[in-house]
């Protein structure tokens, strides 16, 4: 059966499925194929694959000691795991409830399934859930080495963007102090405060810092995690001038942020500023904001320009990756 898999050399393969595997990306269901000096890993969900790896379409047998849900479903099941905690995506109630029956069956680890029931909203981005299986929305996900306890139903939290995290954690230098401005449970927070000096993650929920608070004892960096409840605005007196690095993941408002941003930034400082635009103008409006706000107090380079997923019909998720340094 033809599979979506990521293709290296057989001296690679080991590390490479180590690295898909942290990220959740391997697909359990298939056998990993050695051929012509390749290995062929089945992967899950091929956009969130790093993007220096090839993905291929190829040939790999399911793996006959497992049952997938689309074994036992008449439709393409679509589903994200946080841990055991399984999230579907389903309005008819019958095709929930036969993809909840399905992954209790199945060979998939399954404690919670969990349905979307609205979309995000308020400041505390949070969103209603159906539970289906189970009676609980905490859940413990691993992602690239780190291990962070959530409660879907007061946090919000997207397992869909661990490749980009990872992105942005690989650059960060030892001795680096990281602002990471809407920090959640602290995906970005704590992966960065392992590889800098120290990481400061503030969020308008309570409950959400609380969480980062024991995600960082949970990783061995409660020494180097500072977690701040309140709005991010009220922060600028302590921490003005003190950020190597910034992470503005808040899509849809950063631009309401960025003179805060600006006044957070060290002497050179890079920014991770997350934005949706339409496909017409994806990185305008946030690049505009930013240099509006800099300038002239600092020189503005934009060093990447990165779509990181598909939002809505001609909306994408997009990073821009962006170095102050003061004139």
């Amino acid at each position: 059966m033809t599979v979506p898999c990521v293709r290296v050399s057989r001296e690679d393969g080991e590390a490479t499925r180590q690295r898909l595997a942290e990220a959740d990306l391997v697909a359990q269901g298939y056998e990993i194929v050695h051929e012509d000096g390749s290995l062929y890993i089945p992967v899950r969900d091929p956009d969130a694959v790093p993007e220096e790896y090839t993905v291929v379409e190829h040939d790999a047998p399911r793996r006959e000691t497992q049952t997938t849900p689309d074994d036992l479903i008449d439709f393409s099941a679509s589903y994200e795991r946080l841990g055991e905690v399984i999230i579907i995506d389903e309005d008819a109630p019958e095709r929930a409830r036969a993809l909840a029956d399905a992954l209790v069956d199945s060979d998939i680890p399954t404690k919670t399934v969990l349905n979307r029931a609205s979309k995000i909203r308020g400041e505390q981005r949070v969103r209603d859930w159906e539970v289906l299986v189970g009676d609980e929305t905490e859940a413990l996900h691993r992602e690239y080495g780190c291990e962070f306890a959530l409660d879907l139903a007061a946090v919000y939290f997207s397992p869909r963007l661990a490749t980009e995290r990872h992105r942005v954690t690989e650059q960060v230098a030892a001795g680096e102090q990281v602002f990471d401005m809407f920090a959640g449970v602290g995906p970005f927070t704590i992966p960065m405060a392992k590889r800098g000096e120290h990481a400061v993650g503030v969020d308008i929920n309570e409950t959400a810092i609380e969480y980062l608070r024991a995600n960082a004892g949970r990783n061995s960096v409660a020494d180097r995690v500072t977690g701040i409840h309140g709005d991010v605005r009220d922060t600028t007196d302590k921490y003005a001038g003190w950020a190597d690095r910034l992470v503005m993941n808040l899509p849809h408002s950063a631009n309401e942020f960025v003179d805060t941003a600006v006044a957070l930034a060290g002497e050179e400082c890079v920014i991770h500023y997350y934005d949706i635009q339409h496909e017409d103008d994806l990185f305008g409006p946030g690049e505009r904001a930013i240099r509006e706000a800099a300038t002239p107090e600092y020189e503005v380079t934009v060093e990447n320009r990165h779509t990181v997923r598909s939002y809505a019909p001609h909306e994408y998720n997009v990073v821009l990756d962006v170095r102050l340094a003061r004139r």
